[in-house]
């Protein structure tokens, strides 16, 4: 039976099923934590994750380093994730440097490097950082299709945020719905967004196009 879910889950890994089949078979554990869990946002002012960034999330942590602060830097980042499940750049961490290393699982995290971002949805469902921090991950994975859809959550929970519209426009461009990318776009820059990029990709479809707007 273990083996069975362990193969339902790789599956979900490789983009066979959603990416929150973790969730229904529990694949990624309780949020239950013998120390927290922790909320990044809300619990910010408490002082008590100044205790597991102290130790578990340095700066040699989150620059990827792999001896990590108190072990290897999977168990560090594991500890914080466990501790803060919405720990913003843990998640962005844990994601690059999976990438980097070309697994799925880093060494003594005692998940696989998706179930950190299911966890995270898990226990703060509102928090539009984490879903875009999953859609960043999602999408250098290739699944595009579901990267998009992380983002579009992200910024219908956060439409005052610039970085996830201009990020979504990107995602659209990429999927050739210039439409609703010159939408996010609008509301990127509308907001103060710096980076030129997206228009001027947006305008050279236009220029293709003979859209002179």
């Amino acid at each position: 039976m273990k083996r069975t879910v362990c193969y339902v889950f790789a599956c979900a890994l490789l983009g066979v099923s959603g990416p929150l089949l973790a969730a229904e078979i529990n694949f990624c554990g309780e949020l239950k934590n013998h120390y927290g869990p922790y909320d990044f946002i809300r619990d910010r002012a408490s002082g008590k994750m100044e205790i597991v960034e102290g130790a578990h999330f340095t700066a040699d942590v989150e620059n990827g380093n792999p001896r990590g602060s108190t072990g290897t830097l999977g168990a560090d980042l594991d500890y914080t994730l466990r501790a803060i499940p919405n720990h913003h750049r843990a998640l962005e961490t844990i994601g690059r440097v999976s990438l980097r290393a070309k697994t799925f699982q880093l060494p003594s995290a005692r998940f696989p490097t998706e179930c950190y971002f299911d966890r995270a949805i898990r226990f703060a469902p509102t928090d539009a950082m984490v879903r875009a921090a999953y859609g960043n991950y999602l999408s250098a994975l290739g699944r595009t299709a579901e990267a998009l859809a992380m983002f579009q959550a992200a910024a219908d929970l956060a439409p005052e945020n610039p970085t996830i519209s201009y990020n979504l426009g990107l995602l659209y461009m990429k999927t050739k719905k210039y439409d609703k990318a010159a939408e996010y776009a609008d509301r990127a820059y509308a907001q103060g967004f710096p980076l030129q990029g997206l228009r001027n990709q947006l305008a050279q479809v236009r220029k293709g196009s003979g859209d002179a707007r």
